[in-house]
């Protein structure tokens, strides 16, 4: 594949395909161009017969910190010039106001994520460092989740960007309902241990074992027949869709939609999210992001789990 923003590689004669994002220096963050490509890696993947299992992973010390929203990558992909992004202007780009970003926010935000998670093959996370808002969305879109000792998970964008959560609701059937409310409401996270008590992820290792140990697990479990596979995959889908999956992901955008409809009615059109607002946190001043602690209203950085 002719990537830019991503690797792509098959291993262990095939039976394996590992997607690794490729903007370390920006912590992985997802712009268009990397959005794109992992849809066609993901596709590529999809189908090839030979791959059974495909490992999703970061370069460089953080899975992903999120959507993209202001380096300079990021940003010439979204302003018109020989830099944007086709994307821009199709599947809504062209449009105006809200519409643009209801539009292109439901392609390559929730659609996209919705298609990953039902992919005809068995995915993991192999993820490390913080796992920011949109990362959250890259990792729970994959079946299984392994992490690195120091893995945190995080979704600050109720606390820093007056937002409702991000744009693939996933978070009550990841964290629970009430720890998802006060996980968006404070903008803490949780730690590996945490989130593995909580069953979303199924492995911890070492940081620098994560690699290999995240290759081990992929094997064992590119052992099963590929039939065997898709219909416990299958299965468990169809179960949390039934349950509302599907439809409380697609209501939970229109809200957040909304949400971004309200702050650009109170910004006078100038931003989408609560930018220069009385009251609004500013999200490049808000500090640094910690694990919620049972014992602890403010939390601090090496407090009592």
């Amino acid at each position: 594949m002719d990537t830019r923003w991503i690797s792509y590689e098959t291993v262990d004669d095939g039976r394996i395909a590992v997607i690794s994002l490729n903007r370390p220096k920006q912590r992985n963050a997802q712009n268009r161009g990397l959005l794109v490509e992992l849809d066609e890696a993901f596709r590529a993947a999809e189908k090839d017969d030979t791959v059974r299992v495909v490992v999703l992973r970061g370069e460089g010390p953080s899975f992903s910190s999120g959507h993209d929203l202001g380096s300079r990558e990021g940003v010439a992909e979204r302003e018109p010039g020989p830099g944007q992004h086709p994307s821009y202007q199709s599947d809504g780009g062209s449009y105006a106001a809200i519409e643009r970003t209801w539009r292109q926010e439901w392609h390559y935000y929730l659609s996209n994520t919705r298609r990953w998670r039902d992919l005809r093959k068995i995915t993991i996370a192999s993820v490390n460092g913080p796992v920011i808002a949109g990362g959250l969305m890259l990792m729970w879109c994959c079946d299984l989740i392994v992490a690195s000792e120091d893995a945190f998970f995080c979704d600050p964008v109720g606390s820093r960007l007056g937002m409702c959560g991000v744009e693939y609701f996933a978070h009550p059937w990841e964290f629970g309902a009430r720890k998802t409310k006060e996980l968006l409401l404070t903008g803490d996270g949780i730690d590996a241990e945490e989130a593995y008590r909580l069953g979303m992820v199924s492995k911890i290792f070492p940081n620098d074992d994560l690699e290999e140990k995240t290759l081990e697990f992929a094997r064992r479990i590119a052992k099963r027949p590929t039939m065997t596979s898709m219909m416990i995959k299958e299965s468990v889908n169809q179960t949390t869709d039934i349950q509302g999956f599907h439809n409380a992901t697609q209501a939970a955008l229109s809200l957040h939609e909304m949400n971004h409809g309200h702050w650009q009615v109170v910004t006078n059109g100038e931003s989408i999210v609560p930018s220069g607002v009385p009251g609004a946190d500013d999200f490049l001043e808000s500090g640094v992001m910690l694990p919620a602690r049972k014992n602890e209203v403010w939390p601090t950085a090496g407090g009592a789990k």
